[in-house]
């Protein structure tokens, strides 16, 4: 009989965290996949499409992001997409393997008028397809919450980006605490929580560590838990820097998986830059979903037939 996991905890410190992230990296990947497999199914991987349904002209300044009105990149402020437009997406999505659809608005916060009325109309249109609808839209209230909620929202993104400690050398627009009320919002309507991070951009081990236990500390975990390697942007601050050593990512899900035993851990953008072995070594070390199509909001995926090949190769199979 299969013996029942230890629940997962909620009191890990810093330097229990940092302990584990710096284990000898064959010894993290043993503790990590024994994680994963007493929580998951080992040969399941969720496919997940990201939509940006509202592409550019964000007010904040996030230094990482192309959609920054404060950067001077290619990416420019576009229409809005017609609902009609994003079911079908969705739809094109599903009969490829998705079975999450997340749809994305580049704004600082959620606003009530029409264009909410019409992302409330989205989301209906995705759950109409038989799909887990997700949104990412920025800040958010409890009564906005609640109306997408009501609308059938699975799931809402809204990542810490980083640690707390390191978040001012990224984001001044708004403050972390910011990015926690939002979080409780979603928490209080009833919808599953989807939040990570990035690294690659700066920041310390020790900050990559805290951003997990901050995660870790929630009370419950994240449902979901996306772990971004930067993609440099040029126009952005972050243009310049050095692509993330793989290692480092797959020593990151790794300690997510750890830390977040009930989660699903969400490798996502980045992948594009990573060998077939890399992506092989970080579903192995606890990644098991993954952001499936050619984009990720404004910047480049691995090609479905590409993930099809990989996972088959692999021998697993869409959640």
């Amino acid at each position: 009989m299969r013996e029942e996991p230890p629940p997962p905890r909620h009191d890990w410190t810093i330097e229990e965290a940092l302990a584990l992230y710096q284990e000898p990296l064959p010894l993290l990947l043993d503790r990590a996949r024994a994680v994963h497999r007493a929580w998951h199914r080992p040969d399941e991987v969720q496919l997940c499409t990201l939509l940006s349904v509202k592409t550019g002209g964000c007010p904040e300044d996030c230094a990482y992001c192309p959609q920054s009105s404060k950067h001077h990149t290619d990416v420019g402020p576009e229409r809005m997409l017609d609902v009609d437009e994003v079911v079908s997406r969705a739809r094109e999505a599903r009969a490829a393997g998705s079975s999450r659809f997340c749809m994305g608005a580049a704004w600082r916060e959620v606003k009530d008028g029409p264009a909410f009325e019409r992302v409330l109309a989205m989301v209906r249109g995705v759950k109409a397809q038989g799909l887990e609808a997700c949104c990412t839209l920025g800040m958010l209230t409890d009564e906005q919450a609640r109306a997408l909620k009501a609308a059938g929202l699975d799931a809402y993104n809204h990542n810490l980006d980083t640690s707390r400690e390191f978040y001012g050398e990224i984001i001044t627009t708004r403050k972390f605490e910011d990015r926690l009320r939002t979080l409780e919002s979603v928490r209080r309507a009833g919808i599953g929580v989807c939040c990570g991070g990035i690294i690659g951009m700066g920041e310390s081990v020790r900050d990559r560590v805290r951003m997990l236990v901050t995660l870790a500390r929630l009370d419950p975990h994240p449902e979901s838990v996306p772990v971004n390697a930067l993609v440099p942007v040029e126009g952005t601050p972050l243009g310049e820097r050095p692509p993330v050593d793989p290692l480092e990512l797959v020593r990151c899900i790794a300690a997510a998986r750890v830390l977040l035993p009930r989660s699903r851990v969400r490798l996502s953008a980045g992948r594009a830059a990573l060998s077939r072995e890399a992506q092989a070594l970080c579903l192995y070390a606890g990644a098991n979903s993954i952001f499936y199509g050619e984009r990720l909001l404004t910047t480049p995926n691995p090609d479905r037939d590409d993930d099809a090949r990989l996972l088959k190769d692999l021998g697993l199979r869409p959640a």
